[in-house]
This record gives structure tokens, C-alpha cells and sequence, in this order.
């Protein structure tokens, strides 16, 4: 192809010289062969790209492709139960309840429901009234003076530097009209996250906002931030469901200078949080650290936030709790299928244990070890709707995180662009010219139309079940469709038996 690049854009500029000399036309032609020609040599005289070598100028087409390939799956190729992580009809439910609009769909579902892999809600022929206010769950233990009363839905752990400012601002004045938190992720306490919403101050590897001058952890910047009255709890990071055991990461194209100052590193460079903690090494140092940070905090909530790997190390946990007596009053519970801003693909797609089976094994060991009246658990991953808030209430869930839901809320699109600071909705960028679409005061009311009304469905959903909160509901409310084919073996033999007697 090379060769042949070469022979016809030759000729090419040959008889369009000829036409030019004889009758003064095609001179704007000449001039775009000659660029391409100039711009064909270059491509076959580099080594960086086999593409451009063997296919001078035409292989450009290739990169452009590639680029707006996701454009091209998502509005050309992908149907309404399609995408991933989260399908059209999913994504449009976020955007209908953030605009406080009718989300009600027509002529039934689109879900093929017969099927093993189904699940639903056993509905009651006498459903309860549907209570008009949201739930809140008390988080605060024997050992808590200040505990906190958290709506059920909150949002879920996303750094300022991972999301722009108009983005956390838009975030916490919704978390402040709706009265929930809002979790600041590892990027530390802002001045972004201080807009009137409660706050649960996560602390990372990074110890940002109370680091010192080596990067470990200072209790002295800790305390100050800690005892603000807006922070109502503080959250440890072990592990996150997107990327275990690798810790936190923001490019260096989002690392600007503002950023840079806030988490104390060098600007424009990629910020790698190391993967485990220097502030304690062992299980009985994170046991040590929960009453050292409550002690800092004057009794405010403590817990930590992982992700489910090797389960006889959550079990030690429980074992180390009780022997010192001393326990986290919440543990926040990250399904390996959660959101992240930037992550290894390896780390995203094959490392932690997926979000159902994680929850039921926190929930049971914490029953087996006789403590689970003394813990909340948080759980977060993909929690977008009312029947998935549900669902996590019935697999062990007190309070549920969302974070993906409320960023569809501020607008969202799915771009799947949220690491090279691209984003085209202003929600996952530093890039300023991008960040003025994001409108605060129309994203703030969106967040609290989101969490109020996908309250409300599970609510309604819940009244459907027949139940009057959320403490009656347990696993037994759902059915699945494995147990259609039991249903099948029970009856269609005796229908068979009658048939034949006729």
C-alpha cells in the first residue's frame, strides 16, 4: 500500500501540474497533493507506528475510528438493555429522577425475565402503605458520643481531583438539601466539599489533608479537620472495589497546581497512593487506629472501607476486634465491580470479590462472630435504583453508597473518559473551558431529585413487598429464576399425568 500511496500520489501531482501549466486551473489541488505527499514520507520514514508506515496518511482513518469508537457504540450500536457498566435504560432512569421528571416506562419490560439469572421482588397480594418519609439509619456505637443519623442513600467516595470542583460543589449542595453525606474519597477534605452538605471524611493511603511533610500520617492536621462540624464520620481506606490492593490513582493531565497545593505532592505529575497504610502495619495497629482517630475526633464515627480479597483476613479482624474490645461503628463493604476514576485494567476486571457475595459475607461472618448489632454496614457498587437499594438491605445492607448514580445525575454520559481529563460533561476534569458546563445551581437541585426520588421508589418497592420498613426485610422477599425450573418439576408432571388419563 505504501508503494502504491506513493505511485498514484505522484502521478496524481504530475497531471495536475500539467493541467495547471496549460490552463492556469487546479492549482488549490497541486498544493493539497503535495501536503498530503510531504505528510505520506514523513509516515513511511518513521519507526513509531506500523499502521502509518505501511499505510502513509489513510492510516490516520485507523486513530480517528478509534477514537470515536465509543461514540459510535453508544449511539449507533448499543440497544436500550446494552452498555456497560451501566445499559441506556439504566442510565436514563438516573437522568429522569435527577430532572424530577416521569420515569415511568411503556409496554412492559424489555428483560428476557424466564430465565435462571432472573431476579424479583415476591410481591404481597395486601401491600403496605407507602411511607412518604426517607429512611435514616443511626451509625454510632458504644463507644461514639457523637453518632450520626445517615439517610439510607448517600453519596458514595469521589476525590476532588478525580471530579472537578463544579462537580463536588454541585455534589454537596445536593447532599445539603437532601440532607445526606457526602463522602470527599481520598483526595482529602476541600474547600469544595464545604458548601453546607455532611461530610464523611475518608483517609486513604495518601493521608491527604492530614499529611506531613514525609507523607505519613500527622494527628495534629487530622484533629483540626476532623472536629468541623461538618464532618460527621471518618473512613478509613483499605481497599477499593475498582483497584484492590493497588491504591489510589490521578494522571498527571489532572493533577494541576490547585490540586497539587491541596494534597501536598508535585504538580503535572501522576499520583500514585501507595497500596497499604504506614500509619499501621497489621491487623492489631488498624484495630489500634479506629480508637486513635476517635479519640482525635472526639468520639465521631469511625469505620474502614474495603474491598472483599482473602477472607480469613476480614475473620482476624473480627477476632482482633473483640479481643481488644474496640470496634469500627461502621464497615463499608466495596463490590470488585465498583466505579474508580482511573484503574488498571487487570486490577478492574480480575482482582476482589464481586459486590453480592462480599456483602453476604461481611453480613454473616459479623452474625457469626456475635457483632453485627455492635456495626453498620455501608455497602457501595453500581446502586443506581430503588430495587437495587432493596436488594442490598436484603443481602446484609444498612446504608447504601452510590457514586456512579449521582455522577449520571450531574450529567454524566458515560463517556468512559474519566481518566484523561476529557471529560465532555465538565464532571470528571480539571480542564476549565470544560468545567463551565457543568452549571452548579441546576446539578445541586438534579443530585437532590435523584436521591429523593430514588428513595421513594424503594419505598414503594418496599410497600409492594408488604413490609413497613426496611429492618423486616431479609433475602426471602426476592425470588430467582432457578427457582422457576423447581416450580416446573413440581407441576407440569401432574398436568402431564391428567393429559394422559384423557
Amino acid at each position: 500500500m505504501r508503494q502504491k500511496f506513493f505511485v498514484l500520489g505522484i502521478s496524481a501531482l504530475i497531471i495536475n501540474a500539467v493541467i495547471y501549466y496549460y490552463f492556469n486551473i487546479g492549482l488549490l489541488f497541486m498544493v493539497i497533493l503535495i501536503v498530503l505527499l510531504i505528510v505520506g514520507f514523513a509516515n513511511a520514514s518513521q519507526h513509531k507506528h506500523a499502521i502509518l508506515r505501511n499505510f502513509p496518511v489513510l492510516g490516520y482513518f485507523r486513530y480517528l475510528f478509534e477514537m470515536i469508537a465509543p461514540e459510535i457504540q453508544q449511539y449507533f450500536i448499543e440497544r436500550s438493555t446494552d452498555g456497560k457498566p451501566f445499559s441506556r435504560n439504566e442510565r436514563s432512569l438516573v437522568y429522569q429522577r435527577a430532572k424530577n421528571i416521569d420515569s415511568s416506562t411503556p409496554f412492559g419490560t424489555q428483560l428476557n425475565l424466564n430465565q435462571p439469572h432472573y431476579e424479583g421482588i415476591k410481591h404481597s397480594i395486601f401491600p403496605a402503605i407507602v411511607n412518604e418519609e426517607l429512611p435514616r439509619i443511626l451509625i454510632g456505637g458504644s463507644d461514639c458520643t457523637q453518632p450520626y443519623s445517615a439517610s439510607l442513600l448517600n453519596i458514595s467516595a469521589m476525590s476532588f481531583g478525580s471530579l472537578s470542583e463544579n462537580a463536588i460543589v454541585a455534589l454537596n449542595k445536593g447532599a445539603q438539601q437532601g440532607k445526606f453525606y457526602h463522602n470527599t474519597g481520598e483526595g482529602g477534605l476541600t474547600q469544595f466539599h464545604q458548601k453546607g452538605g455532611d461530610i464523611c471524611w475518608q483517609i486513604g493511603t495518601g493521608y491527604f489533608g492530614c499529611r506531613d511533610d514525609r507523607g505519613g500520617f500527622d494527628g495534629g492536621r487530622f484533629t483540626e479537620k476532623a472536629n468541623l462540624p461538618e464532618v460527621k464520620m471518618i473512613e478509613i481506606k483499605l481497599s477499593q472495589g475498582a483497584k484492590p490492593g493497588h491504591g489510589g490513582v490521578l494522571p498527571a493531565a489532572k493533577n494541576t497546581i490547585q490540586i497539587a497545593k491541596i494534597r501536598g505532592v508535585l504538580p503535572h505529575t501522576t499520583i500514585l497512593s501507595p497500596p497499604s497504610h504506614s500509619a499501621f502495619q497489621d491487623i492489631k495497629g488498624l484495630i489500634d487506629f479506629i480508637a486513635k482517630l476517635r479519640e482525635l475526633s472526639n468520639g465521631k464515627p469511625i469505620g474502614f472501607k474495603l474491598c472483599i480479597g482473602d477472607t480469613r483476613e476480614f475473620e482476624m479482624i473480627c477476632q482482633e476486634m473483640i479481643a481488644q474490645n474496640c470496634f469500627p461503628d461502621f464497615i463499608t463493604v466495596d463490590g470488585a465491580e465498583g466505579g474508580t476514576g482511573a484503574a488498571p485494567l487487570e486490577f478492574a476486571d480480575g482482582v476482589g470479590m464481586p459486590f453480592e457475595p462480599a456483602l453476604i459475607f461481611v453480613n454473616k461472618t459479623l452474625v457469626r462472630f456475635g457483632i453485627r448489632d455492635k456495626i453498620r454496614i455501608i455497602c457501595s457498587g453500581k446502586i443506581i435504583s430503588g430495587y437495587y437499594i432493596l436488594r442490598a438491605v436484603a443481602l446484609g445492607a444498612d446504608i447504601c453508597n452510590s457514586a456512579r448514580g449521582f455522577m449520571f445525575s450531574l450529567g454524566c454520559i458515560q463517556a468512559l473518559r474519566c481518566h484523561n481529563n476529557t471529560c465532555p460533561t465538565g464532571v470528571a476534569t480539571q480542564d476549565k473551558m470544560l468545567m463551565k458546563g457543568l452549571v452548579v445551581t441546576d446539578k445541586a437541585e438534579r443530585v437532590y431529585h435523584f436521591h429523593k426520588n430514588t428513595l421513594h421508589s424503594a419505598n414503594e418497592l418496599l410497600a409492594a413487598a408488604g413490609k413497613n420498613n426496611f429492618a423486616e426485610v431479609d433475602i426471602n422477599i426476592f425470588m430467582r429464576g432457578d427457582e422457576f425450573a423447581h416450580l416446573s418439576d413440581l407441576y407440569f408432571p401432574d398436568n402431564l399425568k391428567s393429559v394422559r388419563k384423557h
